[in-house]
């Protein structure tokens, strides 16, 4: 990859954020262990430079650059391997996230090619799409998620109405949370592989009516659901977390009750490298530097839900 690349490390050397810079665009990946590399390795990277969307709780959320091409997709991952010796061939379960910064289905002309390459790159790779759900032709993706069997798919809801989650996600071309549900069946009678929804509890949607209003759209025989912790960083993110992780460990006891089988994001280096999705805290400070470049997205003006918040971090 031709640009510059910083790695940051979390205290507890667990996660690695990179950040890689050039004249015009900024992008950022972010490498997990769980507890060592061989035993489960998780990427998340970067499918665009800022964002168009406008997520009001994302740290891209202000500025839009550009669109990656496939080759600087691939070499995201490919980087983060190559500079900590990972052999991925001896990872017991290796993923490969498209939920760091951009909106993958607005870039299906860099994704689907990349989606190749890293398949046949590494075949024991996970590939895990994650949408906010633009209105657009999802033909493209359905046939090369039914061409590549390792292809997952989860859609970012975070609000159990269209009214709510439009205050989050101001970008207006998108699907409703009905057309969602849709889109996640047919993902799954073609695939025969379960879509996920993504929601971020706070104190205002984890009510049993969010619960029945999630049941009556998506079928727990069809849906999986993941819980997000971080939906903000206006305070400590340590104090955050311990309130966030109990409203989610509560609202997963729900959803399970409902029939739904569910799983918990809780990412680490969150707290001291913005190890957490949306977090992008060196992003913002490149955007706030280079504003020659970046173009305002839809959300610009909209209340932020968190603040920047570019802490001191070790670098290494």
């Amino acid at each position: 990859m031709n640009w510059d690349a910083r790695r940051i490390a979390s205290s507890d050397q667990n996660v690695f954020k990179y950040v890689f810079t050039k004249d015009n665009a900024v992008a950022e990946s972010v490498l997990y262990k769980y507890p060592t590399f061989d035993e489960r390795t998780v990427v998340c990277c970067s499918t665009m430079s800022g964002c168009p969307i406008g997520c009001r709780f994302c740290g891209a959320g202000d500025n839009f650059v550009r669109s990656l091409t496939a080759e600087e997709i691939v070499a995201q991952p490919n980087h983060l391997f190559d500079d900590m010796g990972i052999d991925t061939k001896t990872v017991k379960r290796l993923q490969i996230m498209f939920m760091s910064m951009g909106e993958p289905l607005l870039n299906l002309k860099g994704l689907i090619p990349a989606l190749h390459t890293l398949s046949a790159q590494h075949q024991n790779a996970a590939l895990l799409i994650s949408t906010s759900a633009p209105d657009v032709d999802y033909e493209p993706f359905m046939q090369v998620s039914e061409e590549i069997p390792t292809i997952g798919l989860q859609f970012s809801i975070h609000e159990s109405t269209d009214e709510n989650r439009d205050k989050l996600i101001p970008f207006k071309k998108k699907l409703t949370l009905a057309q969602i549900a849709e889109k996640g069946e047919e993902f799954f009678r073609r695939t025969g592989r379960t879509p996920f929804f993504n929601y971020c509890a706070h104190p205002e949607n984890v009510s049993d009516e969010d619960v029945e209003r999630l049941y009556s759209l998506f079928r727990p025989e069809v849906w999986q659901a993941t819980i997000s912790v971080i939906c903000e960083r206006d305070e400590s993110v340590a104090a955050a977390n311990q309130r966030q992780r109990e409203l989610a460990q509560n609202f997963m006891q729900k959803l399970s009750a409902k029939g739904y089988s569910t799983r918990c994001f809780d990412p680490a280096g969150q707290d001291d490298i913005g190890g957490g999705c949306g977090q992008l805290w060196y992003v913002q400070d490149w955007m706030r530097k280079n504003p020659q470049f970046a173009r305002p997205s839809i959300g610009r003006t909209l209340p932020m839900v968190h603040t920047p918040r570019p802490d001191v971090v070790t670098v290494v």
